[in-house]
């Protein structure tokens, strides 16, 4: 920053920087940085079966769901109404009386012409970016068990039965067997009606594991050591036709039967690696995605995936996997899930994975859980002081460009939702649900929850990285973690049942179920303020104004080229005025509200309600 570009707000407490200078770095070459597009941008997050249900013609039958965890065929399953309390049982699933085994089984009918209706929704809200958890062929309601990776799922499309038959007449081994299912050409639609609203679109697979329906998993238990397929999988003993019994054994991803996983195989340089015609097959599908009619434009494509479960995969292939997409669009994202070092107590440090040779980005779990810890007091606590040497240490080792990509989400699909997660402020999931804690609240969070929520989100609006919101998130919904974070959206054009049942039959209050929409338009607000000054929130270094414990302030500042904004969380429980120095004026732009102070003075007095933030917006000299 030159002299002739001091800012008006020069009086600094303190001078660590979170990130060091982020404004004027040089970029590192095309393929080893994060894309462009993706440092500014607002995801929005689809559960694809329970965001809504566009055309109910589609909707699941039971044997559609044939092959996926808890196996059941309750007699007179049916679909499950879509605004029923969560905790109530279905007449089908009386019988077994288990909550938390039948709701695996149910399906709500959610798919692709759900979300292509709702497009103009997301567009609305300001976001512009979707991430679609898994929509590859498969029996479960969450589709990582893969039945097919090139086909899109059978009742996310318009002709589930006519798209199963086409699957039927493919070899899934030879691609130039594939052809375009029902479903395939309305995901198409969507891509292309995402793109021409100005939004991206990727989506989640895993290539880790597949499903016990996956073609050459059902080819190699059938055949076993005679299978093509044999050593596509981590298989520990095969089958001896010689004996009564069946001695086949393998190894599912974290021990689970019905996610079989690739093994690993050496190579000639002696790096692990997935064996080169699962690699094939991957690419493939990959290729499949990223450039449909393979005309060399991805425009008509995704723009990258959500990456599952990828700390677990060798490094050479994702080495060699970025290679692969790169060349296809050098602007394509992949988005790593880099989680856990030592479950519960110590988050994955995802710097070594994000140096330009493997992921353009993560999910960053580890922000969230700081700002948790100071906004919401929840474990393990955090004061402002310790708050900002967390986040310093947790960024140095990552580049400038990759921290601005990184989507700071404050829930997902394996968390508890954000209010129901500050509501239960114990330790970050672990215990985070009825089953294994009978303490753990499922009902509708409390104001001061929602207060807290506010204060979060607007670290999380204002901070580096691409805010990320989880479907249903905007308009208050609440639940546990996995299943009770996967409920049906929130949509005003639906009446819901009060949400009153509680799965062990514990007494709780009646709780109306209805979108939030003074958190809706909360979410708009800040999505707004974001987008109007990119020059500052997503280009601007972050500074540290204040971090004090005694008096409970945190100020942080995001400087552009030209602007500063300040950021002043009040962490106290009341109503406290704020001095800052070297302010003669600025504006708010959560309340547009002009702050004037007198030509004698050099300071300006604001006002910051207890719990809460407030931004201020000021041009330098």
């Amino acid at each position: 920053m030159t002299a002739r570009s001091k800012p008006i707000l020069t009086s600094l407490i303190l001078s660590l920087f979170l990130a060091g200078s982020v404004a004027g770095d040089e970029p590192p070459e095309r393929s080893r940085r994060a894309p462009i597009w993706s440092q500014s941008v607002i995801w929005y997050q689809i559960f694809v079966e329970r965001f809504r249900n566009g055309d109910p013609t589609n909707d699941p039958r039971l044997r559609d769901g044939e092959g996926a965890w808890p196996h059941l065929k309750p007699v007179g399953w049916r679909p499950t109404r879509w605004q029923q309390d969560w905790y109530e049982l279905e007449d089908w699933a009386r019988p077994d009386q288990d909550f938390y085994k039948t709701v695996y089984m149910r399906r709500y009918g959610g798919d692709l012409q759900g979300v292509s209706d709702q497009l103009e929704y997301l567009r609305d809200l300001g976001v512009t970016a979707i991430y679609l958890n898994p929509v590859n062929d498969a029996p479960s309601l969450h589709k990582y068990d893969a039945r097919h990776y090139r086909h899109i799922d059978r009742n996310f499309g318009p002709d589930p039965e006519g798209d199963e038959r086409l699957m039927q007449l493919e070899d899934p081994a030879d691609p130039k067997t594939w052809q375009w299912s029902s479903a395939d050409l309305l995901f198409l639609e969507v891509i292309d009606k995402a793109h021409k609203l100005g939004m991206r679109l990727i989506v989640d697979y895993s290539w880790n594991h597949t499903g016990t329906t996956f073609w050459a998993w059902q080819n190699l238990v059938q055949e076993q050591q005679a299978s093509a397929y044999r050593d596509w999988y981590e298989v520990s003993v095969f089958d001896d036709p010689q004996t009564s019994e069946n001695e086949f054994a393998y190894r599912g991803w974290h021990g689970v039967p019905d996610l079989p996983q690739f093994k690993r195989h050496q190579r000639d340089d002696g790096q692990m690696d997935l064996h080169p015609d699962v690699k094939q097959h991957v690419y493939a599908v990959t290729r499949r995605w990223l450039d449909p009619n393979a005309d060399g434009d991805p425009s008509d494509g995704v723009d990258g995936f959500r990456l599952d479960v990828a700390a677990e995969l060798p490094l050479a292939f994702w080495n060699d996997y970025r290679g692969f997409v790169k060349n296809i669009n050098s602007e394509a994202i992949l988005l790593g899930e880099i989680w856990w070092d030592k479950w519960p107590v110590r988050l994955a440090d995802p710097a070594p994975w994000l140096q330009g040779d493997v992921f353009d980005s993560v999910m960053d779990y580890r922000g969230y859980v700081a700002s948790r810890g100071l906004f919401a007091n929840a474990i393990p606590r955090e004061t402002p002081s310790s708050y900002v040497k967390l986040l310093a240490e947790q960024r140095q080792a990552i580049p400038p460009a990759t921290q601005r990509a990184l989507m700071c989400l404050v829930s997902g699909h394996d968390s508890p939702r954000s209010l129901t997660s500050i509501y239960n402020p114990g330790l970050y999931k672990y215990r985070t649900d009825p089953r294994s804690d009978r303490q753990y609240r499922v009902d509708r969070p409390d104001s001061v929850a929602r207060q807290k929520l506010r204060m979060i989100l607007l670290r999380q609006f204002t901070g580096i990285g691409s805010p990320h919101i989880y479907y249903g998130d905007e308009v208050g919904m609440w639940g546990a973690d996995d299943p009770d974070n996967r409920k049906p959206m929130l949509w005003a054009d639906l009446d819901y049942d009060n949400e009153q049942m509680d799965p062990f039959g514990r007494p709780r209050s009646n709780d109306s179920v209805q979108p939030d929409l003074q958190l809706l338009d909360e979410y708009r607000r800040l999505i707004k303020l974001r987008r109007g000054n990119l020059d500052l929130f997503v280009e601007g270094d972050e500074q540290i104004v204040e971090a004090n414990d005694d008096k409970e302030w945190l100020v942080l500042a995001r400087n552009g080229q030209r602007r500063r904004a300040v950021i002043i969380y009040n962490l106290g429980n009341r109503k406290r005025i704020y001095r800052l120095h070297g302010s003669r004026q600025a504006r708010d732009p959560l309340t547009d509200a002009q702050f004037k102070a007198a030509p004698h003075v050099n300071w300006l007095e604001i006002p910051v309600v207890g719990g809460s933030g407030r931004v201020l917006i000021s041009e330098f000299d």
